[in-house]
């Protein structure tokens, strides 16, 4: 026997079901789908938020919350941050360049969380009073934009 006339045995192998084609085959007419509705449908799949027509849960529950469109998003830098410059002007640019914030185009807030060492001429959009105070208590300065 060679390779090329080996084979299985009868019945080791199915025909593969030729669905929908006649009658005589056993899987004619409706080709197991059933008779008529939205399953025997070209194209049909179950959705994976149907609930069988019952009102569907995101539908069922209430809405919630709200979005402040008006509202400013800083970018915060903290004052122990500002040791990195020993002095000198900080503003949205110098900032930009050390790392400190990740775009020099949105505005900046300065947060009072650690100690300062150096006086600075700060420059930015927004200061808290204890930021403010310790920057001031250096003898520099907080211009607002």
């Amino acid at each position: 026997m060679k390779l090329d006339q080996l084979k299985y045995n009868d019945g080791a192998r199915r025909k593969k079901k030729r669905i929908g084609r006649g009658e005589g085959s056993g899987w004619g007419v409706t080709a197991g789908r059933g008779e008529k509705g939205y399953g025997s449908r070209a194209g049909s799949k179950k959705r994976s938020w149907f609930e069988g027509g019952q009102m569907p849960l995101q539908r069922r529950l209430p809405k919630f919350g709200f979005t402040n469109a008006a509202k400013k998003v800083y970018q915060v830098v903290n004052v122990s941050a500002l040791n990195r410059f020993t002095k000198g002007e900080v503003n949205n640019e110098v900032l930009f360049a050390k790392g400190l914030i990740r775009d020099k185009d949105h505005p900046v807030k300065i947060l009072g969380n650690g100690e300062l060492k150096s006086k600075l001429n700060i420059t930015v959009h927004a200061v808290s009073n204890s930021a403010r105070e310790k920057i001031e208590q250096l003898g520099g300065t907080v211009t607002l934009l």
